[in-house]
């Protein structure tokens, strides 16, 4: 008997210091509970049903709190909790970039997050162990240590940015509020998991150079995002492909400059397509792309470009044009989503859309192509995902929108119609549409009474009754209890 007392007596003294411990270390994190209710693209006018999620937040210094913009993506509710779920209090998104996939998020109950001890942010190493944090049901701290085996640049879920992510290897279990978890090293906040695969234990993680640059940015408002330099590039690893391009026998190096984007940081310092990159901010480029970074050794120059640097920021850039040598000042700057001819997110704005006499016209998106799921590139329609993939190819005069048929609704002007859908539509009326935003101009245009409506497959051309169209329009409303049947802005 007194030997079992004696075992509990020490299993008091070894439990009640690790408890106290994890006491201190949840302090630096809370619950955050989100509801969601993304758009419908497919009936643009309205919303698919709402959702919850729970996730764990990470507390900064001047009351923010950390977590992905995943996370709030077209959020109606969001509001902090306590990690033992004693208090909430509402909350609101302060900063969010979805290309970098980072949110801030605020209260204004300026006391709930006083008792908390903010986090900082450092960055981790090839080979450091790491601590994934995760809240029990009932609050408690579960730490689970992960090692990290690489960092390197890759494109991020929402955008085709590419910027730099940690990857570990850790055996994680669910437990309640496993979204957006932070990664701690020495007290510091290393990282956030992003994207966890069950089968491999493999986490990436959106890392701690990533979020400083995002906090700094959100520190100096208006937030401007990631800068890029408008320069797509291929690798010169054949020799008979350096000889051709004047590389042979001088720099074991350099890229190759496939695409510039018109009116982009590269094209405005006069970069041109044949162009080969040697060096940035003189660090010698690779025939793969990368650079020799300080920290993480070698890299894709995409991270000076994006990560070491701010919008409106100048680098220099040393190319080799027809054998001789130039350096060139490119000032660095985001690409707003809206340039782009197929938008890559809509998030927390509604799609754009006009129904005339039950044809549903939108603009395409990467929103609208992810309607048909995780394998939309091979269940979207295939004109629609190729246009998406080469568009600064395809579309260089300027920022144009593809205004397609998605479907069309039955009624008596429809007839025959019915089953079209995914069509471009290039003209109405005669008028070329260069957005959806064209569209009302073109009707004002009918021939005999007609609205023609040209567009990229069969029937060529779709004819309806102009007064019916708009004689109709009530009724058509009221039918298909449409709230509105455009949205232009």
């Amino acid at each position: 008997m007194r030997r079992l007392s004696l075992l509990i007596a020490i299993l008091i003294v070894i439990v009640i210091p690790a408890a106290r411990a994890e006491d201190a270390k949840v302090l630096s994190v809370i619950r955050v509970n989100v509801t969601n209710q993304p758009w419908d693209f497919t009936r643009p006018w309205g919303k698919r049903p709402p959702y919850s999620r729970r996730a764990v937040g990470t507390v900064l210094a001047g009351g923010r709190v950390l977590v992905t913009a995943e996370l709030v993506a077209n959020a109606n509710y969001v509001e902090f909790e306590t990690p033992e779920g004693g208090q909430k209090v509402p909350a609101t998104v302060d900063v969010v970039d979805y290309e970098a996939n980072l949110a801030l998020l605020k209260t204004d109950d300026l006391d709930f997050l006083k008792p908390i001890k903010p986090l900082e942010v450092a960055p981790a190493a090839i080979g450091d162990t790491l601590a994934v944090w995760q809240l029990e049901a009932t609050g408690n701290l579960l730490v689970t240590k992960a090692s990290m085996t690489t960092a390197e640049v890759t494109r991020y879920p929402v955008d085709d940015s590419p910027l730099l992510i940690y990857r570990l290897t850790t055996p994680l279990q669910f437990r309640d509020s496993s979204f957006t978890l932070p990664v701690v090293k020495d007290g510091k906040l290393a990282g956030i998991m992003m994207r966890y695969d069950t089968t491999t234990n493999n986490a990436d993680l959106i890392p701690a150079p990533v979020i400083q640059h995002f906090l700094t940015d959100a520190a100096k408002p208006p937030y401007k995002g990631f800068p890029r330099s408008g320069i797509t590039s291929a690798q010169t690893r054949d020799p008979q492909f350096r000889r051709y391009i004047g590389l042979a026998g001088g720099t074991s190096g350099g890229i190759y400059v496939t695409e510039v984007l018109p009116g982009g940081p590269a094209a405005t310092a006069g970069i041109e397509k044949g162009d080969v990159i040697l060096k940035i901010d003189g660090q010698a480029v690779d025939q793969d792309g990368n650079y020799k970074d300080g920290d993480y050794g070698k890299i894709s120059i995409s991270h000076l470009f994006s990560t070491k640097h701010f919008d409106g920021e100048v680098v220099k850039v040393g190319i080799l044009r027809k054998g001789e040598a130039k350096d060139l000042d490119v000032k660095l700057a985001h690409r707003a989503v809206e340039s782009y001819v197929i938008e890559p997110y809509v998030i927390d704005r509604a799609p754009k859309f006009y129904v005339l006499g039950g044809l549903i016209l939108e603009e395409l998106s990467r929103q609208f192509l992810k309607e048909f799921g995780n394998d939309w590139l091979k269940k979207a329609p295939e004109q629609f995902v190729y246009f998406d993939r080469q568009q600064n190819e395809l579309f260089k005069d300027g920022p144009k929108k593809i205004v397609f048929l998605n479907r069309v609704l039955p009624s008596d002007l429809t007839i025959g119609y019915e089953e079209l859908s995914h069509l471009i539509v290039k003209k109405i009326n005669g008028v070329e549409l260069q957005s959806l935003a064209d569209v009302p101009g073109a009707l004002t245009k009918a021939v005999d009474g007609l609205h023609k409506i040209e567009v990229d497959g069969e029937p060529t051309v779709i004819y309806l009754d102009a007064a019916q169209v708009a004689a109709g329009e009530a009724a058509f409303m009221q039918k298909y209890r449409l709230p509105t049947l455009q949205r232009l802005e």
